[in-house]
């Protein structure tokens, strides 16, 4: 049995997995959590075989929650769920070290078995998703890519931050770098450009 904790701001498609998967392979589900900050509150408690997780979610995003949950379970297994697989998220899910990306139309029992494959012990990357993580040619540092996604939610750069923990004069620098880079007169334009090229 592989237990799971669940986590994805889409009510129908998280009910639907927690009521598909322990069907479609030996799962246990032990929690579901609607964002980030309930998913890293529910793994920590509940720890579980496999944490299954959407990349994208309100608040703290899928990313930013295996970053906090690593610092406390260095060891958890994690899949990530994504519908939008960009090359620069994909890329620093790799660094904090996500074993497995399935896309989120994937079928229940695919899912169900790439959660047994990681729960094994293996990697698992879709190949829609694995052509994606590979492309390089975005020319943003990760950390310009960072506050990039975080202008795009509508934050100040005293926000941001606060957010990512940066000095504001260290954050106009990043966004400045980043509009330089894109050919855009304002950090906002930048975001999209940036979106649209997928590579935030």
């Amino acid at each position: 049995m592989t237990s799971i904790v669940l986590a994805d701001d889409e009510a129908l498609l998280r009910t639907a997995l927690a009521a598909l998967l322990p069907m479609e392979g030996d799962i246990n589900v032990l929690a579901e959590a609607q964002d980030g900050r309930t998913a890293i509150a529910a793994t920590l408690r509940h720890r579980p075989d496999v944490l299954v997780i959407d990349l994208e979610m309100p608040g703290v995003d899928g990313l930013g929650a295996v970053a906090e949950i690593r610092r406390e379970r260095p060891e958890q297994v994690i899949l990530m769920l994504t519908r939008h697989a960009r090359p620069g998220v994909l890329r620093k899910a790799l660094k904090l070290g996500v074993q497995g990306f399935v896309s989120k139309s994937a079928e229940p029992a695919h899912i169900a078995s790439v959660i047994a494959t990681l729960h094994s012990g293996k990697r698992w990357i879709d190949p829609d998703v694995s052509v994606l993580a590979v492309t390089e040619d975005c020319p943003l540092t990760d950390r310009e890519a960072d506050v990039l996604r975080v202008t795009g939610e509508g934050y100040s750069v005293a926000d941001i931050a606060a957010r990512l923990h940066l000095a504001p004069g260290t954050v106009r620098n990043y966004l400045s770098n980043a509009m330089r880079k894109t050919q855009t007169r304002t950090r906002h334009e930048a975001a999209r450009y940036a979106r649209e090229h997928d590579w935030l």
